[in-house]
């Protein structure tokens, strides 16, 4: 920012004096970055919180794929189940959802997270998602994305962790260290994708009306397009609650980027960013944005209460212990596999030649006999072996104990008798002189390990002078899309006045365009008063069966309301595209072939013999508190006001010129 200021001081002539503290000032402020850096990274913190965030992230992104397999004909056919422009998309899809998997796992992770990448940015700008089916999370998804490849999101909850230990088998897993990361990897995650986007969604809300009548959270939740199956009305009538709600999503939004990190005051923002998107979650029906912003929250929690969370949850005393033979590397695997899933630590493994001689319980039975099973010990000193100690591994581990119990249904039981004892008898011993003695060796070759523990360490200052640069680039990026948009365009500023300021604007643009694709900066302009002024008119579609019943299209139901699972992008291309304050007749005969030619053939219908019927209904969207708004909205009466049919894959319209008249 002050950067782009003393360029225009220089190119404007302004007074030398002002230009020089500017540039003291820049100074100061790189000096600060670098310093902050530096003691970030000096600090450690778990890698609790990354997993989650990796595992959240993933079945987002999962769910997202999902629902565009199920609209893939909607999406991206341009006439749906008639036209099918790219039969492979469904194919690529499913590539994607393995990826995703994959994520979700932890398994292959720099290479799932490169794949999960590239995915966001084909599917988002190379098709018809990007120009008519926008998600409105898209961006912060990439820009996610992009920060999930560099950081260390295999380090818990994941398959790879554990590929890495079972790379030295006969490592007990005890001497594994919890894994710690870098405080710069939950920083600064939150500052770009969180920081930088409230702040510029705050800068656009101060031009809106209802906004700033404190009444941004409460006008969307009155319009029937936009909420969800769930009645907020008792909430929604309460004045009062609804402009705090109004005035504390501006203040939150633009104090975060500023206190965040603040110690005392990470809980405060939070348990209100948690509310907030919870509250977006619940109430609309663009349940992928309030998700998705929501796994971003997962950094925000307090280190300290990860520490404490997993002291909670850990199980004070074992209520099983284990003995296995230390000289099979199939049994050490199968320790390190079961040490892995037991997420409670309810399980205590030891090795039988060193600690059954001080079980009375164990004792009993021979050195021989111990090496031939798999032997436990609960806390009843009752004894198992072989596939009943797996039974009882499983039951204890609480959230895998349906699993337990299916292997001990009679059949299956036997089933694992059986095929227990074929590997049990087979397995192969290994002297413990030479295998014992392997250190732990975790492989790690991601991106975090190369720059965060490799290059930062060997070169601290050198990577916090880089890191610096970096943070300053990003800074500028969102810097140029919310003064462009955020006020040069809100304030009506002209660009093309001149050849100068119009090549500014004009590379301003392609600037954003830039950040948007690879990094997910772009204005957070979202439902504004340009969005709301004039919506005083929705449309539905219902139509006439062969019998003569007349009957409403699974997609917006008599109240208005966009049924489930038409919610998401869907709901932004009908919502945002097709009805807006000013319709557009080609683009609303777009989508009302679509719609038709989708649902018609998803219900069953026989296009050629069925009329469809366009319903208009006249709500209100006051930027001004009015009493039982949502209601009003929902209890409006139809009209019918034309009509489309189909006929040999060929649809004609029958409806008035002018739209926006009626």
């Amino acid at each position: 920012m002050v950067s782009g200021l003393i360029f225009f001081l220089r190119f404007h002539h302004l007074p030398a004096r002002l230009y020089y503290n500017l540039h003291i000032l820049n100074n100061e402020m790189y000096k600060f970055i670098i310093t902050k850096i530096l003691a970030l990274q000096a600090k450690p913190a778990p890698a609790t919180g990354i997993g989650l965030f990796r595992l959240f992230y993933g079945l987002v992104t999962l769910q997202e794929i999902i629902f565009l397999l199920y609209f893939n004909h909607l999406i991206f056919d341009p006439i749906p189940y008639i036209d099918a422009e790219f039969p492979m998309i469904p194919f690529f899809l499913c590539l994607w959802g393995i990826i995703a998997g994959f994520i979700v796992v932890g398994y292959r992770y720099q290479f799932a997270v490169i794949c999960n990448y590239i995915f966001w940015i084909v599917f988002v700008n190379f098709t018809t998602m990007q120009r008519d089916f926008d998600g409105g999370f898209d961006s912060f998804m990439t820009g996610a994305g992009f920060f999930l490849l560099f950081m260390p999101g295999d380090r818990a909850f994941s398959l790879d962790t554990l590929r890495y230990k079972l790379s030295t088998p006969f490592t007990h897993y005890q001497s594994y260290a919890k894994p710690t990361v870098t405080r710069l990897a939950y920083y600064l995650p939150v500052l770009i994708c969180l920081g930088f986007l409230y702040f510029d969604s705050a800068v656009h809300k101060l031009f809106a009306e209802h906004w700033r009548n404190g009444l941004g959270s409460w006008l969307p939740s009155t319009q029937p397009y936009y909420v969800s199956a769930i009645d907020m009305s008792v909430l929604l009538n309460n004045e009062l609650l609804q402009k705090t709600i109004g005035y504390t999503v501006l203040v939150f939004q633009f104090t975060f980027l500023f206190f965040f990190s603040n110690r005392r005051l990470r809980s405060v923002y939070l348990i209100v960013g948690l509310g907030l998107h919870l509250g977006i979650t619940l109430s609309l029906n663009i349940y992928p944005f309030g998700l998705g912003m929501l796994i971003f929250y997962v950094l925000l929690v307090p280190f300290s209460w990860w520490r404490a969370i997993g002291t909670m949850l850990s199980a004070r005393q074992p209520a099983l212990t284990v003995f296995f033979d230390k000289q099979c590397p199939l049994c050490n695997r199968t320790v390190l596999i079961l040490n892995h899933f037991d997420l409670f630590n309810c399980i205590d493994f030891k090795n039988a030649q060193d600690h059954a001689a001080h079980y009375p319980a164990m004792s009993a039975l021979s050195p021989e006999t111990l090496l031939l099973d798999l032997y436990a010990l609960d806390s009843s000193n009752r004894v198992y072996s072989g596939v009943d100690t797996y039974i009882q591994i499983l039951k204890k581990m609480c959230y895998l104990y349906p699993v337990g119990l299916a292997l001990s249904f009679p059949g299956i039981y036997t089933l694992a008798v059986t095929k227990y004892r074929a590997i049990a008898d087979s397995r192969i011993r290994i002297p413990c002189s030479t295998e014992c003695l392997v250190s732990p060796k975790l492989v790690n070759n991601n991106l975090y390990h190369q720059v965060f523990e490799c290059f930062a360490i060997q070169k601290p200052k050198a990577f916090s002078r880089k890191l610096a640069k970096i943070l300053i680039a990003l800074l500028v990026l969102q810097l140029n899309s919310t003064i462009h948009y955020g006020l040069v365009y809100r304030l009506h500023i002209p660009t093309s006045n001149n050849p100068i300021s119009a090549s500014i604007a004009e590379a301003s643009n392609a600037l954003i365009m830039v950040s948007l694709t690879f990094f997910g900066i772009t204005p957070h302009a979202l439902y504004l008063h340009d969005h709301f002024a004039g919506y005083d008119r929705i449309l539905a579609i219902t139509y006439t069966d062969q019998n003569g019943k007349e009957e409403w299209l699974p997609f917006v139901n008599e109240q208005g309301r966009l049924v489930a699972p038409n919610w998401g992008r869907v709901h932004s291309m009908w919502a945002n595209i097709a009805v807006t304050p000013t319709i557009n007749n080609t683009r609303l005969q777009k989508f009302i072939m679509k719609v038709t030619a989708f649902w018609g053939h998803k219900t069953g219908l026989n296009l050629d013999k069925t009329v469809f019927h366009i319903k208009l209904k006249r709500i209100d969207a006051p930027s001004y508190w009015v009493h039982d708004q949502l209601h009003k909205n929902l209890s409006a009466p139809w009209t019918t006001i034309g009509t489309v049919k189909w006929n040999d894959n060929l649809i004609s319209f029958d409806l008035p010129e002018n739209i926006n008249s009626l």
